[in-house]
């Protein structure tokens, strides 16, 4: 594998994918096999952890919780073909978090950390956790508020130190619920319409309980490569949905500001509001995730 000596640029890929790509933002990477989806995805991965160290010396990543990535985290310590991967140099950061100590099944962090911070060798102060709860673990509002202030403080500590123009991610991570959320950004949620912030707390109505501490929109669309992963058939009714979705709010002209302005369709389905600013989207999709996908044009 040869590694891309620009991490600014696109990672090129082999233009063998087993079906054609459904009408998706960024570009879309169709494999037969979830297994073989994986591997795309984790080929991938590993020449943007070298060609990021290669240029600045690091790498900084954030990656997310669920059962879709956790055969990719496994690949990452177990596969033989992982094993340039730079994990001396690797900076780990989790997307996003419930509100819940990391012994709890239900902490994303707990999860990551038995996979890779245990058995990849990365240094332990590379391994950043998200403070979600108090010193006694409780989760309280005031617990985290002030972990995502902690978070948001140690992303900038650590970023900073890179030149002017290269302070954001290098790679993320993401996941989509059937509801359409990215990360805990739930649809019609507080998070989403954060601006400022590159982490913040999230709950309310339409936030699956417990609370949670996210990255926010910002943070996400400044990062060099975004990556999706959505595997298996129980994600082909979403993907449609955000398919269509993204098809019609690209054909239709730009609502006026004001009253009676059309709602974006990222409040709706908030996977759309992924729209990196000057990084890279790609989609690593199975057959059976696209079953009834119209065809990117």
């Amino acid at each position: 594998m040869t590694a891309n000596a620009n991490a600014n640029e696109p990672i090129p890929f082999a233009d063998d994918t087993a079906a054609k790509a459904p009408a998706l933002p960024g570009e879309v990477v169709v494999r037969a096999q979830h297994d073989d989806a994986i591997d795309a995805c984790g080929d991938d991965l590993l020449t943007q952890a070298i060609a990021c160290v290669h240029e600045f010396g690091d790498f900084h990543m954030a990656l997310s919780g669920g059962s879709t990535p956790m055969p990719l985290y496994r690949r990452l310590v177990l596969d033989p073909a992982m094993r340039l991967f730079p994990w001396k140099q690797t900076h780990l950061w989790i997307v996003d978090e419930r509100c819940v100590p990391y012994a709890d099944p239900k902490s994303n962090w707990g999860h990551i950390s038995d996979l890779l911070v245990e058995h990849s060798g990365i240094p332990k102060s590379q391994a950043h956790p998200m403070p979600v709860v108090d010193s006694v673990g409780a989760a309280t509002l005031e617990a985290a508020v002030a972990g995502a202030g902690a978070y948001d403080a140690d992303l900038r500590a650590a970023l900073g130190t890179r030149a002017e123009g290269h302070r954001r991610l290098d790679y993320v991570m993401l996941g989509m619920g059937p509801d359409g959320h990215t990360a805990s950004l739930f649809p019609h949620s507080t998070a989403q319409l954060e601006r400022e912030s590159w982490v913040t707390t999230n709950d309310g109505s339409t936030v699956v309980p417990p609370r949670r501490v996210t990255m926010t929109y910002p943070l996400l669309n400044a990062a060099r490569m975004l990556c999706i992963l959505a595997l298996g058939e129980e994600k082909a009714p979403t993907l449609r949905k955000v398919s269509a979705a993204w098809q019609a709010s690209a054909s239709r002209p730009a609502a006026p500001n004001g009253a009676g302005a059309s709602e974006p369709v990222w409040r709706e389905l908030p996977i759309l509001g992924i729209t990196p600013v000057a990084g890279h989207l790609r989609w690593y999709l199975d057959e059976a995730a696209c079953g009834g996908l119209a065809e990117s044009p």
